[in-house]
């Protein structure tokens, strides 16, 4: 016959039992007998439970329960903490990126999947897929690495275009997934701004309706390593987007303006209107008085209003955020060669989001425009054979 178990509140009764045995007169001993206990269970029983009552036991077992689930729960709690602060030493967004950080978590902690999938938010049937081995994914990859690695300041749009110029016939959707499956990004920009409007509902600036209508011209100011401050005169057509001039001199004068304007009107023909801001090398006398005599008409913005001359600020975003916070100038030659060939490559290559990621002047021979990597190895037969003919 096994050990027979009491309850706290059988305890209790049983205490009390002997309690009124004894005060009857009966020993300790002889009371004992006739509750059918040990002496020794006496005394145990006593320092465990002597002076409660029932319902006071009771309130103590269902205190315990309490007790063991709560220090469960901190456990638990502390044990998902764990994974969570051994996870976070990797980025990971995608499925493929959870299913790595769980694989080190449960490397390091002893934590089962089921436990580490659902710490992570990470279905367990995503956690078992076995992952194709895609070769020509894997070759596609490399190249957006590689482009956004070269132009890092591109988003998935503008290396979708490229991708396509070199000879890649992909989505934009898969281009999409692939970058932010690599984790690739470009930092948010600058919170847009309003622009002036007229009682009527129209826009306060000319809007251009063909090339040579509208042209734009600012500075930009920049220093080389030595420190040396120079300046960039930046001239783009309003409506083809194109940039017409990148001309770098320690110091501009009005006659330097001239100069360059002057190169361009031989070059281009002269524009119906200019835009600028209230610059002192803009609005100096000689420079209006010299493009009234040729017939063109000055715009300038109100001072203070940089978006009213939205075309050449947009590009000056750009050339610094592409170009000048990631170059180190040496010298104001180095500043002209790079900037020739930024300008270069802005109007024939990169794919501007206004014209539908076209540039504004691409090259007339389409290829080679991005011989990159495994690229060159998806060109259809034609387009190989006119490659090596050109």
């Amino acid at each position: 016959m096994g050990r027979q178990r009491f309850t706290p509140e059988q305890i209790i009764a049983k205490l009390r039992e002997i309690e009124v045995l004894v005060g009857r007169g009966a020993t300790a001993v002889e009371a004992c007998r006739q509750a059918g206990i040990a002496e020794q269970t006496l005394y145990r029983w006593r320092k465990e439970y002597g002076g409660l009552k029932v319902d006071q036991a009771r309130r103590m077992k269902e205190l315990e329960r309490e007790n063991t689930r709560l220090k469960k729960l901190v456990a638990d709690l502390a044990l998902d903490k764990a994974i969570l602060q051994e996870a976070s030493k990797l980025t990971f967004l995608s499925p493929s990126r959870r299913r790595d950080a769980i694989g080190r978590v449960r490397r390091v902690l002893p934590v089962s999947e089921r436990r580490a999938c659902r710490v992570l938010g990470q279905h367990r049937s995503t956690q078992r897929h076995k992952l194709k081995d895609d070769a020509v994914e894997q070759r596609l990859t490399a190249d957006i690495i590689a482009l956004a690695t070269d132009y890092g300041r591109y988003g998935y749009r503008r290396i979708h275009a490229l991708l396509e110029n070199s000879g890649w016939q992909v989505s934009r959707s898969v281009v999409e997934r692939i970058w932010r499956r690599e984790g690739l990004k470009v930092p948010q920009r600058q919170p847009k701004r309003r622009r002036l409007w007229l009682s009527d509902g129209s826009c306060i600036r000319l809007r251009p309706l063909r090339e040579n209508h509208v042209w734009s011209y600012d500075f930009v100011e920049d220093r080389t390593q030595d420190g040396r401050k120079f300046r960039m005169l930046n001239v783009i057509d309003e409506f083809s987007r194109k940039c017409l001039a990148l001309v770098p001199l320690r110091r501009f004068r009005s006659p330097d303006v001239i100069d360059v304007l002057a190169d361009l009107f031989i070059e281009h023909g002269a524009p119906d209107h200019i835009r600028s801001d209230n610059g002192p090398e803009f609005v100096a006398h000689a420079v209006r008085n010299w493009l009234g005599r040729l017939g063109v008409t000055t715009l300038y913005i109100e001072p203070g209003s940089p978006w009213e001359n939205g075309y050449i600020e947009s590009f000056n975003a750009r050339l610094r955020d592409e170009l000048l916070n990631g170059e180190i100038f040496y010298s104001i030659e180095e500043v002209r060669c790079v900037t020739a060939w930024w300008r270069e490559h802005f109007n024939t290559t990169r794919p501007h989001s206004s014209l539908g990621y076209r540039p504004p002047a691409p090259e007339t021979i389409a290829f080679p425009a991005w011989p990159l990597g495994a690229a060159t190895r998806h060109l259809t037969p034609m387009l190989e054979i006119e490659r090596r003919i050109g």
